[in-house]
């Protein structure tokens, strides 16, 4: 078994216009003196890093490394949640989405999509470059609209659509695959891969293959009342990215699942800091060291409540609290016998 390592922390929900979260020296410093020993870098934010020339410099990556290492801290993984949505979204989501992408392709599907495609491939790249060898996403989403089987499913809708999701996918994991570098596809509402039961429809399309895998958030497992600590029995071999995120689900006579088109504070479900939902973390914790899980907890801070700044600060001593440092022995290795295959004959009571 493995320590997974930690506490990291995903810049995405830090990073604004104002000092010190304005550049990557400034959040650098600030994550340090939170508590992190590791980013996780969301890579569609200019002002975090420059994606295109991470895949193309090495010394721009190592001046990158260089930064964050003096200040104690390592890159987890590259993240491009923004760019993967746009590399299969349905057109219902066309205007929303558009500020995901540059300005000069907002109102054209094919170039935005073109865009997003070129992006995860420069993502593949710049993580090689960075020494890592995963890398989390989304899946994209071309069925959520039709997540309800009402009005009633077209013949064949469901499989053309995963057919389709993984026609584009498939190009872009075997790029993954050249560099090393493992797709995480953080398990999400909203994407086609949002249970464990779109994963297998989405990893049989491309073959099992080898890069396609899971990033784990217990959160939004918990919003669709799925078991996340069983989710983990079933995966555990895909999953390769980790996020502590907390949530709970509190259904009233007036709404549940769906939401009520209420705002976050007023769902029956709704995202929480570390410790302040539902989520079991000790017995997640547990269960990863227990499955050899190699990498790191990552904080995803969202809070409906609290202030991002106590957020963090509690997330990194939270995690820290829940990282087991796994036994080097048994515990029980004192009475130990050894091994002798005479003795155990002997005691089997077999002859001879």
């Amino acid at each position: 078994m493995r320590t997974i390592k930690g506490p990291a922390v995903f810049l995405a929900q830090f990073a604004a216009d104002e000092a010190p979260f304005n550049n990557l020296k400034g959040l650098a410093g600030w994550a340090a003196d939170k508590g992190f020993k590791g980013v996780q870098i969301p890579t569609w934010d200019t002002r975090v890093i420059d994606l295109e020339l991470a895949a193309e410099s090495q010394d721009y990556v190592d001046e990158f490394k260089g930064t964050l290492a003096e200040h104690g801290l390592e890159v987890t993984d590259l993240a491009s949640h923004l760019q993967g949505q746009l590399v299969a979204l349905h057109p219902s989501f066309n205007l929303p989405a558009d500020s995901f992408a540059p300005k000069k392709v907002h109102r054209n599907a094919k170039a935005r999509q073109e865009w997003a495609v070129n992006q995860l491939l420069c993502a593949a790249k710049a993580s090689r470059r960075f020494g890592v060898d995963r890398h989390t996403t989304f899946s994209g989403t071309l069925l959520w609209p039709y997540f309800y089987p009402y009005p009633q499913w077209p013949d064949g809708l469901i499989s053309d659509g995963f057919d389709e999701l993984a026609r584009r996918w498939r190009p872009i994991l075997d790029a993954f695959d050249r560099e090393g570098v493992d797709v995480c596809y953080e398990i999400h509402p909203t994407e086609d891969l949002h249970d464990g039961l779109t994963f297998e429809m989405f990893l049989e399309r491309v073959d099992n293959h080898p890069r396609c895998n899971i990033m784990y958030d217990p959160s939004h497992l918990v919003l669709q009342s799925i078991d996340y600590l069983t989710y983990i029995d079933h995966y555990h071999e895909r999953i390769k990215t980790f996020h502590v995120k907390d949530a709970e689900f509190r259904p009233t006579g007036k709404t549940g699942a769906y939401g009520g088109y209420q705002p976050w504070i007023s769902r029956a479900g709704r995202f929480r800091s570390p410790g302040d939902g539902q989520v079991d973390f000790g017995a997640i914790f547990s269960k990863l060291s227990g499955y050899d899980f190699d990498g790191w907890a990552v904080l995803e801070w969202e809070c409906c409540l609290k202030n991002s700044e106590d957020g963090a600060a509690e997330g990194a001593r939270f995690i820290s609290d829940h990282i087991i440092r796994v036994s080097e022995r048994a515990f029980d290795d004192f009475v130990k016998s050894g091994a002798d295959r005479a003795v155990n004959n002997e005691i089997l009571g077999i002859e001879g």
